[in-house]
């Protein structure tokens, strides 16, 4: 393997196993700041030693044994070495004990879960628990989160540094919360791979609709959470809604990048493994007894969609019901906004536009292009072209993202054929 290789190889590896390490570090040291920074070390010695000695047959354990050795090294120059720390060190050696135990790899799940719980904590604004969880819990470098955000590198590295100091002013204990405050906690958690995948799977801004670097992370955080927290239906249900709105990215643009709406979609591009992992999610919502969480709600109406064979066979009073549970546990004008192209599509378009008008006037829909977008649509339909055509332009001046702006343009063009 050349030496281009096993850098990717690597890169590969320390995606996967950095929150583990960060997380075992964090747990030793007490500060995610240096926790980080020795994690950054392990990884350097892995770059300089590895295109030399080849990858290690259990690469993981090898970064583990290194991190932790560093993180004692440290412990001993700082005087703060006690008899638990000496016993690890004499234990550990760098050449062998690569075979983890159970009660080990337990230790290590436990760690990465309380990580999970630091970075997305509510004392951060929304923006820093993302950038905070992206950089130490999915591994991505600040230039790729700065990509993903169409932000300056600077400015993330900034948040980052600002997040990681305010954990520490906080106080913030490296812990999975007790349980007055676990639910509360559990849904901050939920709410950024949430918000990550949604900035992904429909850009808010840019050149491109989708961005899957974010998409593809938000689901390996989700996918991993599901497996630390068995026993949340909640948790379950927001992979549940990951994986299936996964299934469509292939027919959500054509080969030029236009985007597509989801009726006008080639099915048969729907990836069967990704809804097939999403009903799989589903069915442990309902073994847990949790289908009316906002997630399970939202993968519920996706499984609605992944079910037909058509819109014309899709169950949209189902889907109609379905937001309305939603809007009565999250109230939101987006879920009515949702709710009323739902209506539209079982009951007919006056129907829908009689729940838009309603909204025309909510301050929170003020600047959201898909309100004038949806209303453009039932006007269309209603054969009101030229109000239509006004609509659509109006939304096509709201979104920052080009794809969609060139897409509702051309409705708008479209309108007056």
């Amino acid at each position: 393997m050349n030496e281009t290789l096993i850098h990717q190889r690597i890169e590969q590896i320390w995606r996967a196993e950095s929150a583990k390490v960060v997380a075992s570090l964090t747990r030793m040291v007490r500060d995610i700041s240096i926790a980080e920074d020795l994690a950054q070390d392990t990884l350097i010695i892995a770059l300089e030693r590895w295109p030399v000695s080849d990858i290690p047959d259990n690469p993981g354990a090898w970064l583990m044994t290194v991190a932790k050795r560093k993180a004692i090294d440290m412990l001993r120059r700082k005087k703060r070495l006690d008899q638990k720390y000496e016993q690890m060190a004499h234990s550990m050696n760098i050449h062998h004990d690569q075979n983890w135990t159970d009660e080990m790899d337990e230790e290590i799940e436990d760690d990465v879960l309380r990580l999970i719980f630091m970075t997305c904590h509510p004392v951060l604004s929304t923006n820093a628990r993302v950038a905070l969880t992206l950089r130490l819990v999915a591994g991505l470098t600040t230039e790729e989160i700065a990509n993903a955000f169409l932000a300056h590198e600077s400015t993330i590295a900034q948040r980052v540094v600002r997040a990681k100091r305010k954990l520490a002013a906080a106080k913030v204990p490296f812990e999975v919360p007790q349980k007055a405050e676990y639910a509360e906690r559990l849904s901050s958690v939920l709410e950024v791979i949430y918000l990550m995948f949604n900035e992904g799977y429909s850009a808010s801004s840019g050149e491109h609709l989708i961005r899957m670097n974010l998409c593809n992370e938000a689901l390996r955080m989700g996918r991993a959470l599901a497996d630390l927290i068995r026993l949340e239906p909640e948790v379950h249900g927001l992979v549940a809604l990951m994986e299936i709105q996964a299934s469509r990215f292939e027919a959500r643009t054509n080969t030029e990048g236009d985007m597509i709406l989801l009726l006008d979609q080639n099915r048969s591009l729907w990836n069967q493994e990704h809804i097939n992992r999403g009903f799989a999610s589903l069915k442990k919502v309902e073994d847990l007894g949790g289908t009316i969480g906002i997630y399970a709600l939202q993968a519920a109406i996706a499984a609605c969609h992944a079910e037909a064979a058509s819109p014309e066979n899709t169950n949209w009073e189902r889907i109609s019901t379905l937001y309305q549970a939603l809007s009565e546990i999250a109230p939101s004008p987006v879920i009515d906004l949702n709710r009323a192209v739902a209506i539209s599509m079982a009951r007919g378009p006056s129907a829908g536009l009689e729940i838009v008008d309603s909204l025309l006037l909510d301050p929170a829909l003020k600047n959201y292009h898909l309100l004038p977008s949806v209303k453009g649509n039932f006007l269309l339909k209603l054969g009101r072209k030229n109000e239509a055509c006004k609509e659509f332009q109006r939304a096509a001046s709201l979104t920052q993202n080009v794809q969609e702006k060139k897409f509702l343009l051309k409705q708008a063009k479209d309108c007056m054929k």
